[in-house]
């Protein structure tokens, strides 16, 4: 990055160069200073301002959406989609005898009581029911990642233009407190010249490798099997597709689709990037050997041009279902004065500069001290601490929450989204990528700024 470019945005960084971020403190250069991370304001949603809610696709992660977007005033849950029947017992269950429920979205989309979705069913369904809705004149949440292939992105960005209804992807960490101060410090400036970056996600247990349970009630006719499909291969009915989706790609998008795009996300927003121009990935299946089409150790290269926001840089991903430690989930951002791990509630700040060598000042109190007391140690100085620690406060109510608070505010005002069509492609894309690169076993080129592969 030239040093004009980062001249302007440390000084374009609230409250002048890392304002509360390198205290003025007496410690050691090895010592460690911690920082609360606060979200300030109100939610700024009237109550009274209904919200009619429906969700398509009732499994784990869309009831776990419903139960937090029912978190903010006014929003009511008036409809449930799926292809199971099951799940349709337990939304109506949870919410009462009233919610209405159907195995086929466009019903859900015809109901007038219905001002806005959220599709969390398997990947392969999130272009032609978030269409289908936005054209509908519903306001969509998707969840991550928003297409199943790269080719259906320019069709689903194209609908969100036309319609102009409110669309935003559900990649929950675009809301969080650490992202935000992440891109805060980076724009001052923190880590000085960005170089490099790598991203890992650990797990290690049967559910956190999509070995999902199987309902005892599931059979051929409690599940609509050629709904799930959609237009997927046609072959008999199989349980195993239905609850393990992700580990089929023709429903799924395996590990770099999965958890590849939310560091992409993260890594795009706090530094405000485009994409990557160069894709390879490599892996293997490892140990999930229980069927699955798709890898469980995924490790991708990326290369990405210099930018007016960022030089030329390298970033690594590496997502390991058979990680013995488990549970490392960040994104570290690696410069020439320092690095940063980002977390969506933490923020770690390592700087490899304690004392300026330009800082006049202090040279010549050391010179002046010396040359008055020769007998006496030369005088110390002050320096920044070496590591600082930003956290959430207690009661942080989390990114989940943000980001749908975000997206109601978007509903009820017409203001911008905060991960809209254009940036879900850029995140989705590249992890897309990742695929293309493992399964053909070649070198994936694609073109942020056009989003188009070359």
């Amino acid at each position: 990055m030239p040093s004009d470019r980062r001249t302007f945005l440390r000084q374009a960084a609230t409250g002048s160069a890392l304002a509360g971020g390198l205290p003025a403190m007496l410690l050691d250069p090895g010592s460690s200073a911690r920082r609360p991370l606060v979200r300030t304001g109100g939610d700024r949603i009237a109550p009274s301002d209904r919200v009619g809610l429906a969700v398509i696709g009732a499994g784990g992660m869309g009831m776990a959406d419903v139960a937090t977007a029912l978190r903010v005033p006014g929003v009511e849950l008036v409809a449930a989609c799926d292809v199971f029947d099951g799940r349709l017992d337990a939304a109506r269950d949870r919410y009462g005898a009233g919610l209405y429920t159907t195995r086929h979205h466009e019903e859900v989309l015809a109901r007038d009581d219905v001002d806005a979705v959220i599709v969390a069913t398997p990947d392969h369904w999130h272009q032609r029911i978030s269409i289908d809705a936005m054209r509908a004149g519903k306001a969509v949440y998707c969840e991550k990642p928003m297409v199943h292939g790269i080719e259906e992105g320019a069709s689903l960005i194209a609908a969100a233009h036309e319609t102009g209804r409110p669309f935003q992807v559900g990649s929950q960490g675009m809301s969080s407190l650490g992202n935000e101060k992440a891109k805060e410090l980076y724009e001052a400036g923190a880590i000085g010249d960005l170089n490099y970056a790598e991203g890992f996600w650990a797990r290690n247990d049967p559910i956190g490798a999509w070995q999902y349970p199987i309902p005892a009630e599931a059979s051929a006719s409690a599940v609509d099997w050629e709904r799930f499909l959609g237009g997927a291969t046609r072959r008999p009915y199989d349980p195993l597709r239905v609850f393990r989706w992700r580990n089929y790609r023709d429903y799924g998008t395996g590990v770099s689709g999965d958890l590849f795009v939310h560091l992409f996300s993260s890594l795009h927003f706090v530094v405000g990037s485009r994409g990557p121009t160069r894709i390879q990935a490599t892996g293997g299946l490892r140990y999930w050997e229980d069927g699955r089409e798709v890898p469980d150790v995924l490790l991708g290269m990326f290369d990405y041009p210099a930018t007016e926001t960022h030089p030329a840089f390298n970033l690594s991903l590496r997502v390991n279902f058979v990680d013995g430690t488990s549970g490392s989930t960040f994104l570290r951002l690696v410069g020439s004065e320092g690095a940063m791990d980002v977390t969506w509630t933490d923020v770690v700040l390592r700087k490899n500069v304690a004392v300026d060598p330009m800082d006049a000042f202090s040279r010549e109190k050391m010179a002046d001290a010396r040359s008055a007391s020769p007998e006496l140690p030369s005088r110390v100085a002050m320096r920044p601490p070496a590591e600082t620690h930003y956290t959430v406060e207690a009661g942080y109510r989390g990114a989940h929450l943000d980001h749908f608070v975000h997206f109601f505010e978007a509903v009820r005002s017409g203001s911008p989204v905060i991960e809209d069509a254009v940036f879900g492609l850029r995140a989705a894309a590249p992890a897309l990528a990742c695929n293309t690169s493992y399964f053909e076993d070649r070198i994936v080129r694609w073109d942020p700024d056009e989003m188009a592969l070359v």
